[in-house]
């Protein structure tokens, strides 16, 4: 299923970024009103929307007299940004692709890893953390990602439970994507040199969270 895409151009707001397409100049506001007879107040109003979505830019002008030069537009010349999304068909191909090539758990495991392991550089993981503070930054990073995370209360610390999968659409390639989560939680904990890995993960250990089990590095 394409990702909503909130930002498409509909009805008159569509109309305007079609002229201007057409056009290929900069346009003022009064022009474009003019030539799809409607009021300048709408043509404002639509592209201001159209600037905020990166499918139209101002273009300024030098002053060539006395006042401000009039305000002008042009269409966003490269691909539009503001096209559909859908980032769930890339994930399923790549997916297949691990699971269709040789030792794909391995492959999938070390792709995870090696993520992992830059998430924890961008996010500036505290290096050598306590065991607490690591499984606090794991939680912490999964919840980010989307993972809704979910740290067992005392005296059951050495599991996380996860109450959301980012990928669950792909559940034919399940093996392949929880490798990925596997390497990744593994790959963040090894870049800071933690105490604390995930031995690992048990999918749908309840209907309704997978459960990954920790252990010591």
């Amino acid at each position: 299923m394409t990702e909503a895409d909130p930002e498409r151009p509909r009805g008159r707001r569509a109309e305007i970024l079609s002229l201007m397409r057409e056009t290929g100049s900069a346009m003022s506001i009064v022009e474009i009103a003019e030539r799809l007879d409607v009021h300048p107040n709408t043509v404002r109003f639509h592209l201001e929307t159209l600037v905020s979505s990166g499918q139209v830019a101002r273009v300024e002008l030098p002053p060539s007299g006395p006042g401000r030069p009039p305000q002008l537009f042009q269409a966003h010349p490269g691909m539009d940004p503001a096209g559909p999304r859908n980032y769930q068909f890339l994930a399923a191909v790549l997916a297949e692709s691990l699971a269709d090539g040789p030792e794909p758990i391995e492959r999938a495991t070390a792709a995870g890893e090696a993520w992992g392991r830059r998430m924890a550089g961008e996010r500036g993981l505290p290096a050598r953390p306590s065991r607490p503070r690591a499984v606090t930054a794991l939680v912490e990073l999964l919840d980010e990602v989307g993972f809704a995370p979910e740290e067992a209360p005392p005296g059951r610390r050495r599991e996380i439970g996860l109450r959301r999968c980012p990928f669950l659409e792909l559940v034919d390639s399940r093996e392949v994507v929880c490798a990925i989560h596997l390497g990744v939680m593994r790959g963040a904990m090894e870049a800071v040199d933690a105490p604390v890995t995930v031995d690992r993960l048990e999918p749908f250990q309840r209907p309704d969270r997978c459960l990954a089990h920790l252990g010591a590095r």
